[in-house]
């Protein structure tokens, strides 16, 4: 088998970040199926939506399965008799079981968001950023049975820019992932890639977000506040109190990084050039915020609505 030659896969995903891996392999491989996960409620009616990954499959006529349980084994019968040389796995969203990995003739490998062994786990690309990373990129890599602790096969790099968002960058990132597929998935299965060990060593973890996750501690350096904003975007936000009302920062600029400008959390600048706010050191400036049950809006408009001045206090 030569690298160009098609081949026969599976695909297991989910959300929109999986779609460009999927179209990728649909270019280079025979999609006997589509693994992904149930239709879920969405929006303010409540009717059930399907993955933005089932709507590309059914759009190619690709057959798709929604399992409400992946561990059992008919399930793993059931992907065994696809006779499938290798599985790709990309934000499926469940751990999948040894008989599952093992269902295809090459096993599962996954597109995973991040440098391993930095960042195994769920949201890679979240706390990345949120952590003041300064690169990051794509890695093709075997699956076992450990959260993301297989060998690499091939990585992609790319620097994170200073005010990217988690957002801007899953959007980079799903599409490096799918050049990574086009380029590398064909040579894997005909025997080209060299697995490399991942040193556990170095590990790092990027457990599931929580809504908690986005609460700004003002105690902290103003840099470091500015890489929570961005890591927390657009899910689950970072947010902090003014009167024990909640307010969601979605934007902020460093103003200074280790100036002591006040107690922290205290606003010490509110005016046409937006509302700046100690830190523990530094100082930090809010540029894009949201009140409760308001839209976006930049601080200048806030701020023409509401009398936040110098001295207001931020969090607790």
């Amino acid at each position: 088998m030569t690298g160009s030659d098609r081949f026969r896969a599976l695909f297991f995903g989910t959300p929109a970040f999986a779609v460009p891996s999927l179209a990728a392999l649909l270019e280079v491989a025979d999609v006997a199926a589509v693994i992904t996960q149930p239709d879920r409620p969405k929006g303010r009616g409540m009717r059930h939506q399907p993955p933005p990954v089932k709507v590309l499959a059914e759009q190619r006529g690709v057959p798709v399965l929604q399992p409400t349980k992946v561990r059992t084994a008919d399930f793993a019968e059931e992907l065994r008799g696809y006779d499938a040389d290798v599985a790709l796995v990309v934000a499926y969203g469940r751990i999948l079981p040894c008989a599952v990995l093992d269902a295809p003739r090459l096993g599962c490998v996954n597109v995973h968001a991040s440098l391993l062994p930095r960042w195994r786990g769920a949201a890679p690309i979240n706390w990345a950023i949120a952590h003041g990373d300064t690169e990051t990129g794509v890695c093709l890599m075997q699956m076992d049975e450990g959260m993301d602790t297989g060998d690499v096969l091939a990585c992609e790099r790319t620097p994170i820019g200073p005010d990217e968002t988690a957002g801007e960058l899953s959007e980079r990132l799903s599409q490096m992932g799918a050049v990574i597929v086009r380029r590398e998935l064909s040579r894997y299965v005909a025997g080209e890639l060299h697995p490399t060990p991942q040193d556990h060593d170095h590990a790092t973890h990027a457990p599931l977000m929580e809504k908690e996750h986005g609460r700004i501690d003002w105690a902290r350096p103003a840099q470091a506040i500015h890489d929570q904003v961005r890591g927390m975007s657009p899910w689950p936000g970072a947010f902090t109190t003014v009167d024990g009302s909640r307010v969601k920062v979605h934007r902020t600029r460093v103003v200074h990084p280790t100036s002591a400008q006040g107690e922290p959390g205290t606003i010490v600048r509110a005016d046409a050039h937006g509302i700046e706010v100690a830190c523990g050191p530094g100082l930090v400036a809010l540029t894009e915020l949201q009140l409760e049950g308001k839209r976006r809006m930049s601080a200048a408009d806030l701020l023409a609505g509401h009398r936040w001045g110098a001295g207001t206090r931020l969090g607790t």
